[in-house]
């Protein structure tokens, strides 16, 4: 007699490989009833925005295609989430709810209510497994047994614990119920933009789903990771991993990255300041999970509660033109335009960018937050939350509130060549090296030849730096008295 069937509950964990939920509820030889619900509730103000709900669509798509391979296609609903499967386990008969474990507050306030549903006397098994990050926020601790708050020593107790556990294999076939449950079509849920449609740029750049995540490793591993200290502060240069929205999604999960890594690397014989560069990227991420699951007021307050007596100057017109990349800063301008297209920018200049916000414009880092969420793909409440607040100084590890990052060196440092901002920012791309990082300062024949009319084809700079440096670092003053 076989087991009863087992409902796998996927979330953000959209893939087949190194899926411990799925692997477990294969290995007990039971009907799996993958399952995935668009609860457009249980987030509250953290409901996934524009670009990851472009984001999402494509990567269920995905999933769908690749359990349906494997004999098990996955059920769409819609609702309630406790609702919903406490529906599906009536349907199915199962005796068994298995699920990746999430971090966000919504996401574990949820879970506790599911676990609650399903206990006492309904028979059904409630198992839940790691899966987003390395280590469970748990397991790293101070030695007085407390949650860390300063990067370095984190990345120090984690890897003491050794290399995080090996990936598993996707399963090669899975049972599936014989009976028929009624599934939601995907298309039906109008994740994707219609009129006007903004995800062109997006579809160009892009290839949702757990295929497109591991291309998207093997690239990075075959062409970039060797060089990755050195290139990836380069904007013009395809020098990152790209891996944050498969790895936000769950195409494809972090001990794979580990893992995958560190055999390229071994195998090529060299690159280990390369290799420890790019894990260490990986560790910043479980570090804001890690502050997250600590400190859940993270991605509304300030983790340091003096900023929250910051002067803020809560500016709409300014704030739009930030968002629309018009700022009259090119190195500022050129990473909003490509977030718009592509849904991500890189990350050198997402701190440009948000430095530029909070520091030029004293407009409070909440702001730049929720732009983030609603226009990156690769929108993480964890990472978009310390970053943040990692910029503004009011983080945990946080850069030092008075480092203000000044747009016109930046953009000479890490686009000495202007390769980035002339793709951006195509207007002013025939202005020599010299003076297009601070187009203002270029004669009025440089300007005319280039065809460039500063006020009309290219905006003047909102803010002076230097007076805009000294406003911000009065304000830090006054917050601090």
């Amino acid at each position: 007699m076989s087991a009863k069937p087992i409902i796998v509950w996927f979330r953000n964990d959209l893939r087949l490989a190194d899926h411990r939920a799925l692997s477990a509820a294969v290995a007990n030889g039971a009907a799996v009833v993958p399952v995935y619900i668009h609860d457009l509730k249980a987030a509250g103000d953290w409901a996934a925005g524009s670009a990851s709900l472009w984001w999402l669509h494509h990567s269920l798509s995905a999933v769908t295609a690749s359990l349906s391979d494997i004999g098990a296609p996955l059920v769409l609903r819609s609702g309630d989430t406790e609702d919903e499967l406490a529906a599906i386990a009536a349907e199915t008969g199962a005796t068994g709810l298995y699920f990746s474990r999430a971090y966000e507050p919504w996401a574990r306030a949820q879970e506790e209510r599911v676990r609650a549903r399903f206990s006492g006397s309904t028979g059904i098994a409630v198992k839940r497994f790691a899966s987003a990050i390395l280590r469970e926020p748990e397991d790293v601790r101070t030695k007085a047994g407390d949650p860390f708050k300063v990067y370095t020593p984190f990345w120090r107790a984690l890897t003491a614990l050794g290399p995080p556990s090996a990936p598993l294999p996707a399963p090669k076939t899975v049972t599936n119920l014989d009976k028929k449950i009624i599934s939601e079509k995907l298309a039906d849920w109008k994740l994707l933009p219609t009129k006007p449609d903004w995800a062109g740029g997006m579809r160009e750049t892009w290839q949702p789903g757990e295929q497109g995540a591991h291309a998207r490793l093997e690239t990075f591993l075959k062409t970039a990771l060797d060089k990755y200290s050195d290139r990836r502060n380069l904007p013009a240069v395809d020098g990152t991993s790209r891996l944050s929205p498969h790895l936000h999604f769950g195409e494809i999960s972090p001990h794979l990255c580990w893992h995958r890594a560190t055999a390229a690397r071994e195998k090529a014989g060299s690159g280990d300041a390369a290799l420890e560069t790019f894990l260490k990227e990986l560790v910043w991420r479980e570090f804001s999970y890690h502050l997250l699951f600590h400190w859940p007021t993270l991605p509304e307050q300030p983790f340091k509660a003096e900023f929250s007596r910051f002067p803020w100057d809560e500016d709409a017109v300014r704030l739009k033109a930030w968002q629309r990349g018009q700022t009259g800063y090119p190195i500022v301008d050129a990473g909003m335009r490509q977030l718009w297209h592509t849904g991500w920018m890189h990350n050198r200049v997402r701190m440009i960018v948000a430095s530029f916000l909070i520091k030029h414009l004293l407009i409070p880092w909440q702001s730049g937050e929720a732009w983030f969420w609603d226009t990156l793909v690769d929108a993480d409440l964890a990472s978009n939350a310390a970053s943040w607040q990692w910029v503004a100084g009011s983080g945990a590890d946080a850069a030092p509130y008075f480092r203000i990052f000044n747009p016109v060196t930046q953009g000479e440092k890490f686009d000495a060549e202007a390769a980035y901002v002339r793709h951006w920012v195509p207007e002013i791309a025939k202005l020599p090296d010299d003076v297009i990082h601070a187009p203002w300062t270029a004669s009025a024949t440089v300007l005319a030849k280039a065809g460039v009319v500063l006020g009309k084809s290219y905006p003047l700079p909102i803010v002076d730096h230097a007076a805009a440096r000294q406003r911000a670092l009065d304000g830090y003053a006054a917050m601090r008295a």
